[in-house]
């Protein structure tokens, strides 16, 4: 077990129009919202249960928009800053570092199979190399983890791009890497099938069963998961989605 490892989510506002416009359509933009809300939830939930130094939320939120008392418990708030991925990315590793100089691993909110022994594992890793690598199926990553984070090594990294991934491991040349499972980042809607399969038993598999897979027939979810999981995520769960991709 690894309590001396701070865990970060970087989460964006699920606001209709505003995340996972790519699954618009099939979905409508407030479906598209309510699927970023779950993928948060079941992301905090992973999380929450993995032993830590300290769990924080990197929101996009601004100071009026979300308070102490809307945090998940256990979370502690850190507001993003930047403009491009890149850089929001750097100042979350370099901002949760300052307020304890302990390894750091940032995870974002497209991938709602992520499991607690995934980060454990990812926190594992950084006892023994300087970082830790999750690659994501589409060319990116879906977790970063630094021993001793510095923004020279994001700053400028191409985002949201196909080989995405290869530029930040290039970036982490020189430094002892440890490799993490592929996972899918749900991007579309076929993402979102394939995700919710694999991990039938989250929010966000039941929030995609409600919907329906259009214009297929609805998702076949066991029937102990609670189809009507979100809406009903708390505040701090509908802040959305989003790490590097």
């Amino acid at each position: 077990m690894n309590d001396r490892t701070q865990i970060v989510v970087l989460a964006k506002r699920p606001r209709p129009g505003h995340v996972k416009t790519r699954l618009t359509p099939p979905y409508t933009p407030e479906e598209a919202a309510d699927l970023a809300a779950a993928a948060l939830a079941d992301t905090l939930d992973a999380v929450a249960a993995t032993p830590a130094a300290a769990r924080v939320l990197a929101a996009d939120a601004g100071p009026d928009d979300i308070g102490p008392d809307d945090l998940p418990p256990g979370f502690e708030l850190v507001r993003q800053r930047g403009r491009g991925l890149d850089e929001r990315l750097a100042w979350a590793f370099h901002d949760v570092h300052a307020r304890r100089p302990l390894p750091v691993v940032l995870v974002g909110m497209d991938t709602p199979q992520l499991t607690a022994g995934l980060l454990t594992r990812a926190a594992a890793a950084l006892e023994e190399h300087d970082a830790v690598f999750g690659p994501a199926a589409d060319g990116g990553f879906w977790l970063l983890g630094l021993r001793r984070p510095d923004p020279a090594l994001l700053l400028g990294v191409p985002m949201s791009r196909p080989d995405t991934g290869a530029a930040q491991l290039r970036r982490l040349s020189g430094l002892s890497v440890a490799m993490l499972p592929a996972l899918i980042d749900v991007d579309d809607a076929a993402d979102a099938r394939e995700v919710a399969a694999l991990a039938p038993h989250t929010r966000f598999a039941a929030t995609l069963a409600r919907f329906g897979t259009r214009p297929h027939a609805p998702l076949d979810v066991p029937p102990d998961v609670p189809h009507d999981a979100p809406p009903g995520v708390p505040l701090a769960a509908r802040l959305g989605a989003g790490a590097a991709r």
